[in-house]
């Protein structure tokens, strides 16, 4: 995704939760977990990473979903699409459930994480693969790959 893109704007299934991405994300992801398969009812979830002052709420009030720990997942209270995520202990970053992007095709998976939880026949285009999560010193690296590969 190129700034020229931007902003991207996103919504729920029903349309009554929108948001503003304006700022480009640091990386995109797919998450095998099992808790992401549960919770998207699918074989992983896709995200995009972006910096939380990047990321508005334009319309409508999500309320907290899943299980409700310290990382705080936000749904719509009407169709009770995932949509985003506020990862604990890092409020600089808000975590984008990237196919509710109304343009999603600029949004593949360039890493992939927890694929020791990952259903065999399941694939991602994605570059970069962590069998859970990648180490906190490795996300500089990652971020500059990502920037490289987005542009």
């Amino acid at each position: 995704m190129s700034v020229e893109t931007l902003p991207q704007e996103g919504g729920c299934r029903c349309n009554r939760v929108r948001f503003s991405v304006s700022l480009a994300p640091v990386i995109t992801m797919a998450c095998h977990c099992t808790g992401c398969q549960k919770m998207s009812s699918s074989a992983f979830s896709l995200s995009a990473l972006v910096p939380a002052s990047g990321f508005t709420v334009t319309q409508g009030c999500p309320v907290i979903g899943g299980l409700h720990g310290v990382d705080r997942h936000y749904f719509c209270p009407q169709c009770m699409s995932w949509l985003f995520t506020r990862p604990h202990g890092i409020d600089e970053f808000v975590n984008v459930r990237a196919t509710l992007l109304d343009n999603a095709q600029d949004y593949a998976p360039f890493m992939e994480t927890w694929t020791s939880e990952k259903l065999a026949w399941a694939s991602t285009s994605a570059v970069e693969s962590f069998a859970q999560l990648p180490a906190p010193q490795d996300f500089p690296r990652l971020m500059q790959a990502y920037a490289e590969f987005s542009q």
